[in-house]
């Protein structure tokens, strides 16, 4: 019987490993952008260009997702080159020195329908902290290309400077120390 019951034991990990889908990045129909206000009066958008991101999921809702981004550091754009340039200098991205910044998961917590907290370790300027952004789950389609289906997220919530010494420089009155980021992202089922 003991027998018996580590075969069935072992034949659902083998289920439950090969259950596990990966979902990549569509980059045509995905953002990562962030906001940070100037003077305290005004606010201003940004984005990384160059980004690649995957899911890892079993369930069909995501509640168990595994996220994991990288961003070049180098692909920042704010619209404005003398602002770029500025972000990717040692006042505050330091692209030569740090030139990805990294995102990956570590739980995903349920609070209401298709909604999460989604928790993980963020990797910027050579300082990794723990953070928490809200997950909007938008659904899944079969994609209308054929083939594979598509699956819509949207991840919100706030960083803060001093916690990665980004611009310690420049104190808050001048850039918040609070940057608001937001990711939509469309993602594909791997082939």
């Amino acid at each position: 019987m003991k027998k018996l019951f580590i075969i069935a034991a072992a034949a659902l990990l083998n289920t439950a490993a090969f259950a596990q889908t990966t979902w990549n990045v569509d980059r045509a129909h995905s953002k990562l952008t962030f906001t940070a206000t100037h003077l305290l009066v005004s606010d201003v958008d940004g984005e990384f260009k160059d980004f690649s991101a995957s899911i890892v999921a079993a369930k069909p809702d995501f509640s168990d997702a595994k996220f994991s981004l990288t961003a070049n550091t180098a692909s920042v754009n704010t619209g404005v080159d003398q602002r770029d340039g500025h972000l990717k200098s040692a006042d505050f991205f330091d692209v030569a020195t740090y030139p990805t910044l990294t995102f990956t998961t570590t739980g995903v917590t349920k609070t209401s329908e298709n909604k999460y907290k989604l928790n993980g370790n963020l990797t910027i300027h050579g300082v990794t902290k723990p953070v928490s952004f809200d997950l909007w789950y938008r659904g899944t389609i079969a994609s209308p290309m054929g083939g594979k289906p598509d699956a819509g997220f949207q991840i919100t919530g706030t960083i803060k400077r001093a916690d990665f010494n980004l611009g310690a420089k420049f104190g808050n009155a001048m850039i918040s120390d609070e940057i608001a980021v937001k990711a939509n992202g469309e993602f594909g089922q791997a082939k």
